[in-house]
């Protein structure tokens, strides 16, 4: 079997494409069962963000998985094969390992080591678990990458290197000043109640917002963020901030009493068009800053060129953190990554042996059985102690000849190059494949049955 993910990122394409390309919350459960349906696919998950798609898989033919998983890509995203195939990017094995590894430490990110993404990686396997597309590799690999993330942060300085993206839209926003000094006070609009409009308005609160209107197309949830901002204890209860829900159809009303706009939804048009913010703009001296962190954007382009209106959205975040400082812990964190890919492979090919081992000692134990049983014909007059002791006798003697060798075949089955050990025990003990492979459905089917009770 083969890890493989195919993907497109910031990286490797322009945001016109991604925004063709993003998925809609309901694709991505068609995309996974879609994909484990495919021939050569068995397990699937994708993680998928306002600046990435990725599938990944475990395969049985690389160049037929590669084909299958971008063709899948294409039918489930809003872009055709031909237009996604030059930015679409391909890593298998240890490079597919060492890709999710750096994904999760933030050094693939839009700003290099911003922490929302381990979120969202967790998220990405919870509903491939939910789904049941997750098998022993996915779940071994999602849960090493969060593990390996979260390393990163605790044990080097990455966390200085980078924010989320909702800090560092703000600060593009705010010119180079503090973003506290400036958003005190102002009027703010978010659109949206989902994480990244909530981080959003969290950390306008806490930069000392005056006012604050959540817009969302379910009024109730945009009622429940007000409810968590405001409460006692909450960010925005001890300077007295004044905060409302508002329904979609209000937008236009709230965008003209705004100072600061941020939006981020899974529509799959534009919230805020051109037009309304003109509208919003007539009369008014005031500047007005929008950040739109959608994918695909949620606020029109040509509010770029209306007078007094400053728009910063994905496109403009990607060059602008083109130029952004990387600490010096970076190396650490590249350091760490190589470390761990090299700790997941070697747990990969130990346990890749395992069934070979099991079949061993379980064709070794029916030959002990079958010669106990022969002995039993040739001395029927053995007492029960007897037999019992002659049996234990075999069955260490058994053990101790194959202690050595199953523990050395592990050893160097876990180093590079050693899957060709597995082929070596089964040819030297004449192993039946069949009964190492019904080893390898039982592991398997465990694994699925421990996924659906960790969703």
């Amino acid at each position: 079997m083969t890890l493989l993910v195919v993907g497109l990122s910031h990286r490797s394409a322009p945001v016109s494409v991604l925004e063709r390309a993003a998925l809609a919350p309901e694709a991505r459960g068609k995309l996974l069962q879609d994909a484990v349906s495919a021939e050569p696919v068995t397990e699937s998950a994708v993680l998928s963000t306002c600046n990435r798609i990725e599938l990944y898989a475990d395969v049985d033919k690389f160049h037929a998985g590669v084909a299958e998983l971008s063709t899948l890509l294409a039918r489930h995203s809003g872009a055709g094969l031909e237009e996604l195939t030059p930015y679409l990017y391909v890593h298998y094995e240890d490079r597919a390992v060492h890709h999710l590894f750096s994904v999760a430490c933030g050094l693939d990110s839009m700003v290099v080591g911003e922490g929302q993404i381990l979120g969202q990686i967790k998220d990405a396997l919870a509903v491939a678990q939910e789904l049941h597309t997750a098998g022993r590799l996915l779940n071994d690999l999602f849960q090493q990458a969060l593990r390996v993330g979260k390393r990163a942060h605790s044990e080097t300085g990455i966390d200085k290197a980078g924010q989320s993206l909702v800090t560092f839209g703000l600060e593009q926003l705010a010119g180079g000043r503090d973003v506290e000094a400036w958003a005190r006070g102002k009027r703010a609009l978010v659109i949206g109640a989902g994480s990244m409009s909530s981080l959003a308005a969290t950390t306008l609160v806490r930069a000392g917002v005056g006012e604050l209107a959540v817009a969302n197309r379910t009024v109730e949830r945009a009622e429940r963020l007000v409810q968590i901002l405001t409460e006692p204890g909450g960010p925005g209860a001890a300077n007295g901030l004044a905060a409302r829900a508002a329904a979609m159809t209000s937008v236009p009303q709230e965008l003209a009493l705004a100072d600061i706009v941020v939006s981020c939804t899974g529509a799959t048009g534009l919230v805020l068009a051109g037009e309304m913010v003109a509208a919003a703009r007539q009369g008014s001296t005031a500047p007005l800053a929008l950040l739109d962190l959608a994918m695909p954007r949620d606020i029109d382009a040509a509010v770029h060129r209306i007078e007094g209106a400053h728009l910063v959205d994905i496109e403009s975040l990607a060059d602008a953190s083109a130029d952004a400082p990387m600490a010096a812990d970076v190396d650490k964190v590249r350091g760490i990554v190589s470390d761990e890919v090299a700790a997941f492979g070697a747990a990969q090919r130990a346990a890749h042996i395992t069934p070979t081992v099991v079949a061993l000692r379980t064709m070794a134990a029916d030959v002990v059985a079958g010669e106990i049983t022969r002995l039993d014909g040739r001395l029927p007059d053995l007492d029960d102690k007897q037999r019992a002791e002659i049996t234990q006798t075999v069955r260490r003697v058994v053990d101790k000849l194959l202690h050595a060798p199953t523990v050395r075949v592990k050893q160097l089955a876990s180093e590079p190059g050693g899957a060709g050990y597995a082929d070596a025990l089964r040819e030297l003990f004449d192993l039946d494949p069949q009964t190492v492979a019904a080893v390898s459905r039982a592991d398997t089917r465990a694994d699925r049955h421990d996924a659906r009770e960790r969703a």
